[in-house]
């Protein structure tokens, strides 16, 4: 069925045109003097026509919240355009077609909000509309048929800065032909044993795979060309030339003493990939990123280095370490690369960043020993430090040197008895005699004419699955690349590897370079060439923009509210002479000593309190003395019963001095103590007071910017304001309320398969000054990324907002961090929808930008002219969002912070949508002037407050969660609490109830 009407042409603003009805989730807009049409299809017309979501209409006009100007994601006309001809179709009914006669452009090529996409494209070579055509729409919500993905680049770039910069980026321009086709493959590789025997049951190790897959590559070597083809080590080859597919059997030999093992290597194509449609992405003439081709490329780029180097992830690291690299304790820096192929608006290149990593020394077990164990001197102290030995050794592999074999064993412990008592039965290798038992050293001395020199210590047993598999010392050494934990180092290695890690810029520059012409990196050798690829070996040369800094705005020792300029260079600012724009003042107070017993670090707490309080007053924060004040030692940190009980009591007596409300107790401790989480968990969710810890060591010594910066805390957590920007945001509109929302999810440990996730929403909740912050916490399933409840946490902060302002917020910005560009369509079709879902009502409808901030990337700015010693940075506010940032989407990179020592790392900023029609000038300005309203300290930072925030409160949640994990055990168990172990089940961690904040706590800034 067709029908057509054609708006009445408006006069000037659309004289007599109407306002459209506000039909939540249907298309609507303004009419045209006296024609006007609600529900489904609507022509463009007079008035200020209102679209909220999911919306389309014709004309040429006032676009209120989408943008675009009209058409697809528009709103009313604001000069009566000529009305749509609109053709219903006879698809589902989530499903319309509309031809647009005026305004706009198709879905993929709107400007300012995310935009509707095909979830299964029907062809890949799929253009992108630039005239008018038709396009899908819909007259509801998206159909399980349709997502959105983010939005395009509303401009070529900003424009706006103070000067420009040239800057080298560690990017390198990849060429591929476009006219090739890449085979993928699936590969299955079974083992051939006897249905019951254990061997049918495990899993293939890594290691095994890509011999078995060298092994026949080698004997089929016509069939299958080992240069043609990369392999991942498990399911996937990616070949250059087609390969036989079916199923092989290959024959692979451990060592000299066992039996050849049979494998069935099944490969199986899956698809043909067009580079052609990886050309019209990044021209972009498709929609979708094509993730298998950069996939598979990935892998090719991937095949040299793997092949020279130990791979770990995407890195790549050498295997070699210098003598300055040496961490001692039996462990060394191996220095490497990390890599990844990014579509870029230069095209595609390959990203290459210096990385360092703590590895174990590849030494004979007994050197590791002696090496990595204090007081480990000989072979005789094995005894003594058993303990010890065991958890250095436990889980590493080892080979072994009194046989021939690439086989790697896994070390699962030490044996009871030493090594001369031990006996095992061997098997009559014909099968006729019962088996008998030899001793351990006359079957070395027999089979391997091996002397064992040890034989008064233990063995190590290197069995699987209960088998005992008994291997002396003195015949394992330990294999290369096998990482050692980073937070398991001491103090000295921790800081010799962060020191190395932290190159200067000029070195990090050169480092890199040469890496990437190396024989063994990603372009090394011939490999890439029959892919027909290569690589520009030069850092991308792009211009970035510094934009300037916001004024701010601090208070005169007086009390004066004043404007002052930040330093040129470091975009600092001193408050020496200076106090915080609205400080808080600090009656009622109490004080815990918790070094009293410690002999060298004993708190002077006359001088200390005297010295706080003068620097809080000229900080204009008047600090009175404090009500209550307790001596007592560190153990008090080892029970969480002993903690409440001590707060209650200083409470109490603080309560009995004064009527008025405890505002702050100040912990002072000798030293860090893994209690601190339980201090923090029974005053912020059980007690509700706000505590402000700080060590005596600092606190003795009396340091000017130390007692500054316990202040700027203080009197941030009380509802204070440290410094505001002089400039109110102006680029979100003038009076309009927002509110800024950060949140982020810190999942457990890898080792750790079972804790919760911990999901942390922060949001502004004063205005025009966006200067305090509210948290909310709550746990979710283990290692789960999407915020389970946002919609409702949002909903709660925006209630909160309203509560303290008597408005909700007109505009909101999210900023989301953590996720990675492959979980993009997670926020934006689940979150960004949830959040929606939870705050609209009929008579409320804000606008929300949504933009992922990613701090894990590997692009690296450096000055192009680096002058004098090398180790200057980029300046804070450098902007770069052209040539390396995405062909079409809305990204930037932003350097907010002054770097003061290694490499500045920019924050890449990633718009998902944006209801508000920023420019790329005023998003990267608001950013940048965010960054320096940071509570804590008297310089930006180098990512957007509320992310920072949210990255602190889902650290303390997960703090929370240790302490409930940790009071489920009997040592912490206690009849005086609620909370003991007797009543946490296996599910106490996932319970919202013990991660709920305090309601004193809620709206306060408790995690500063």
């Amino acid at each position: 069925m067709e029908r057509s009407n054609r708006g009445r042409q408006g006069r000037g603003r659309g004289r007599g045109g109407g306002r459209g009805e506000n039909n939540y989730q249907y298309f609507r807009n303004g009419g045209a003097g006296d024609h006007s049409q609600n529900g489904q299809f609507q022509n463009g017309g007079g008035g200020n026509g209102y679209c909220h979501q999911y919306n389309q209409n014709g004309g040429n006009g006032y676009c209120h919240q989408p943008a675009g100007r009209g058409g697809y994601y528009g709103g009313g006309g604001g000069g009566g355009g000529r009305g749509g001809k609109q053709l219903r179709s006879n698809q589902p009914p989530c499903q319309w077609t509309q031809k647009v006669q005026n305004g706009g452009g198709p879905p993929s090529a709107v400007v300012g909000t995310a935009v509707l996409a095909p979830a299964h494209p029907q062809t890949s070579d799929a253009k992108i509309l630039t005239d008018v055509k038709q396009v899908q729409v819909s007259d509801s919500p998206p159909c399980s048929e349709y997502k959105l993905v983010p939005m395009r680049r509303p401009d070529k770039g900003g424009l706006v800065a103070v000067r420009p910069s040239r800057l080298l980026v560690n990017h390198f321009p990849v060429m591929f032909d476009s006219q090739n086709t890449i085979m993928h493959y699936d590969v299955t590789v079974k083992q051939e044993v006897a249905p019951r025997s254990r061997a049918a049951k495990k899993a293939i190790p890594k290691s095994d795979l890509i011999l078995i897959r060298e092994k026949l590559f080698s004997d089929k070597s016509k069939g299958f060309p080992m240069q043609m083809t990369a392999y991942d080590g498990d399911k996937n080859i990616f070949s250059a030339v087609v390969l036989p597919t079916g199923s092989f059997k290959v024959e692979l030999s451990e060592g000299e003493d066992k039996n050849s093992r049979t494998y069935t290597f099944t490969i199986k194509l899956v698809n043909e990939l067009k580079l052609s449609k990886l050309k019209n992405y990044l021209c972009g003439n498709l929609m979708n990123m094509p993730r298998d081709i950069l996939h598979g490329l990935d892998l090719v780029m991937k095949e040299n280095p793997s092949k020279h180097r130990i791979s770990i992830g995407r890195s790549t690291y050498s295997r070699e370490f210098r003598r300055e690299d040496d961490l001692r304790c039996g462990l060394a820096a191996f220095k490497g690369f990390q890599q990844s192929l990014k579509p870029t608006s230069q095209g595609l290149s390959l990203c290459l960043d210096y990385s360092v990593l703590a590895f174990r020394k590849p030494l004979p077990v007994v050197d590791f020993l002696k090496e990595h164990l204090r007081g480990f001197v000989g072979v005789n102290d094995i005894r003594r430090l058993k303990r010890d030995v065991i958890f250095a050794l436990k889980g590493l592999k080892v080979n072994v040197t009194h046989r021939i074999t690439k086989q790697k064993y896994t070390i699962s412990g030490l044996t009871d008895q030493n090594t001369k008592d031990l006996t095992f039965p061997l098997e009559d290798p014909e099968g006729n005699n019962p088996p008998t038992r030899v001793s351990l050293v006359d079957y070395f001395r027999q089979k391997y004419r091996k002397e064992i020199m040890y034989k008064d210590i233990p063995c190590l047993d290197v069995g699987k699955n209960h088998r005992k598999n008994y291997v002396p010392l003195e015949f394992c050494v330990l294999v290369e690349g096998q990482r050692y934990p980073k937070e398991n180092l001491d103090k000295d290695a921790a800081l010799l590897l962060k020191r190395i890690s932290l190159a200067p810029a000029l070195e990090r520059k050169n480092t890199i370079c040469q890496m990437v012409r190396a024989d063994d990196a990603p372009c090394g050798g011939e490999f890439i060439k029959n892919f027909g690829m290569d690589v520009v070996k030069n850092m991308t040369s792009v211009v970035g923009r510094i934009i300037s800094p916001p004024d701010l705005k601090l208070a005169t020792p007086a009390g004066k509210i004043q404007v002052i300029k930040v330093d040129k260079e470091k975009c600092q600012w001193n408050l020496l002479k200076n106090s915080v724009v609205d400080g808080k003042s600090v009656d009622h107070w109490a004080l815990i000593d918790f070094s009293s017993s410690d002999r060298y670090n004993r708190l002077n707490k006359e001088n200390f309190v005297r010295s706080l309080r003068g620097r809080c007053k000229n900080l204009g924060i008047e600090m009175a003395e404090p009500l209550a004040s307790r001596a007592t030692d560190m153990h008090s940190f080892t029970d969480v019963n002993r903690l409440r009980e001590l707060l209650e009591k200083v409470i109490d007596e603080a309560r009995r001095k004064s009527s008025g409300q405890l505002q702050m107790i100040l912990c002072v401790m000798s030293g860090k103590h893994p209690g601190y989480k339980y201090l923090k968990w029974v005053s912020e969710t059980q007690i509700g007071v706000i505590t402000q810890c700080c060590l005596s060591s600092h606190a003795n010594k009396g340091n000017d910017q130390y007692l500054a910066n316990l202040a700027l805390k203080i009197n941030a957590k009380l509802g204070g304001s440290n410094v505001e920007l002089n400039d109110s945001l102006p680029c979100l509109g003038g009076a309009d309320p927002v509110m800024f929302v950060g949140a982020d999810v810190n999942h457990p440990g890898a080792w750790n398969l079972t804790c919760p996730s911990i999901a942390a929403v922060v949001a502004s909740v004063n205005w025009p000054t966006p200067t305090r912050y509210a948290a909310r916490v709550s746990p979710q399933t283990h290692r789960k990324e999407k915020i389970v409840n946002f919609g409702a946490m949002c909903l709660d902060l925006v209630n909160t907002f309203a509560r303290l302002n008597n408005v909700r917020p007109n505009k909101i910005v999210v900023f989301r961090d953590g996720v990675s560009e492959g979980q993009f369509d997670m926020v934006l079709n689940e979150e960004l929808q949830d959040l929606k879902s939870a705050i609209y009502d009929d008579n409320y409808h804000p606008t929300i930008t949504l933009v992922v901030a990613q701090k894990r990337h590997h692009t690296r700015l450096f000055l192009e002219d680096q002058g004098g010693d090398g180790r200057r940075n980029i300046s804070p506010g450098t902007v770069v969002d052209t040539v390396v940032v995405h062909p079409f989407e809305f990204d930037f990179y932003l350097c907010s912070h002054y770097g003061s020592l290694g490499t500045s790392k920019p924050t890449h900023y990633y718009v998902l949508s944006d209801e508000h029609n920023f420019t790329s000038d005023q998003l990267q300005k608001l950013i940048y002037q965010l960054c320096f309203t940071f509570a804590r300290c008297t310089k930006p930072v180098s990512l957007v407050p509320p992310v920072y925030y949210a990255d602190l409160v889902a650290y303390r949640g997960r703090m929370f969660q240790e302490v409930v994990m940790e009071m489920q055990s009997p040592r912490s168990a206690s009849s005086t609490t609620s909370f003991t172990s007797s009543t946490c089940s296996s599910a106490t961690s996932f319970d919202d109830t013990f991660y709920k904040l305090h309601a004193e706590l809620q709206n306060i800034m408790f995690f500063i």
